[in-house]
């Protein structure tokens, strides 16, 4: 079995559906499909039973998992490990984030560390009011940002985190008592101004100015911190938009935080600048395309 072959099958074991198999394997579906036909064919079992709802492993196929995976990933950490050594890849990417979500990147972080031993990962905080100096004054090497980012001598790497949404409202707001709320609850309130500094184009993907019906939602308040929103909307002032990992690590006396069970997903990619990348930061980006976006389960229902 070729160590392409084994690929294919492991990530079909994973995510259990051939179409995802074949675009996180960049290959047709076609090719997905030929490749376990041929493992079942040399191996003289069934490894995935097929129906028209789902894709499972038949306990043969189980057994190979189980028995492949510990071997796949100690060749793929050598392999990287001796390409890593031959280009001279070492160093510290520092990677630029918002508030809690270093958190959320440990399996990123520690696939890169397995896979790039003299390679480290530094994380350097911005808030959502200056989101793109550090970036471009070089204090970043790699920024952690909602998608879309339209910025002039910058791109877009992959997706390594999605999430749900949630809404911050004063606690004697009348949708405090609600279970969740919908987009179309933002038409004629009151949400943040974000400043000067920032993309009018970014930002309105978290806090748009119109609702999904094109009801009008309104710019209040600036504020330069996560803190300072949490202090303006528990005055009142406003109500905002929050990503849906937000509940898991900030409370704020006088806040409710309510599912937006309508909001689209926050899809969180790797950002760089548009020049080529030093290795250590490119091998950080390569393992993020190679893993996949991982979803923040539990950020709000119907996620």
């Amino acid at each position: 079995m070729e160590l392409r072959d084994i690929e294919i099958f492991l990530t079909l074991a994973e995510e259990l559906h051939f179409r995802r198999t074949a675009e996180r394997l960049h290959l047709s579906q076609a090719r997905v499909s030929q490749s376990i036909r041929q493992q079942e064919r040399r191996l003289g079992g069934v490894l995935f039973e097929r129906t028209t709802r789902a894709v499972t492993l038949t306990p043969l196929g189980r057994r190979l998992r189980d028995d492949l995976s510990p071997a796949y990933e100690g060749i793929r950490t050598a392999l990287d490990q001796a390409a890593a050594t031959a280009r001279g890849c070492c160093g510290t990417v520092r990677v630029g984030a918002m508030g809690a979500l270093p958190s959320e990147l440990g399996r990123l972080v520690e696939a890169y560390h397995a896979r790039f031993p003299d390679c480290r990962v530094e994380f350097v905080e911005f808030h959502f009011s200056d989101p793109f100096s550090k970036l471009r004054t070089g204090a970043v090497d790699v920024q952690l940002m909602w998608l879309p980012v339209r910025e002039p001598g910058l791109r877009c790497g992959p997706v390594v985190l999605t999430e749900g949404r949630v809404l911050a409202v004063a606690e004697d707001s009348p949708l405090a008592g609600r279970d969740s709320v919908s987009m179309e609850d933002l038409a004629g309130r009151t949400v943040l101004d974000p400043g000067t500094l920032v993309s009018e184009d970014w930002f309105r993907a978290m806090c748009p100015d119109r609702t999904p019906k094109g009801q009008p939602v309104h710019r209040g308040p600036q504020a330069r911190t996560f803190h300072e929103v949490l202090a303006l909307v528990a005055a009142g002032r406003m109500v905002c938009p929050l990503n849906g990992h937000v509940p898991r690590y900030y409370s704020y006396p006088g806040v409710v935080l309510l599912p937006i069970h309508d909001a689209p997903l926050t899809e969180w990619a790797l950002v760089v600048p548009a020049a080529t990348p030093a290795p250590h930061i490119q091998a950080l980006i390569d393992t993020a395309q190679e893993l996949g976006a991982r979803h923040i389960a539990g950020a709000a229902p119907g996620a």
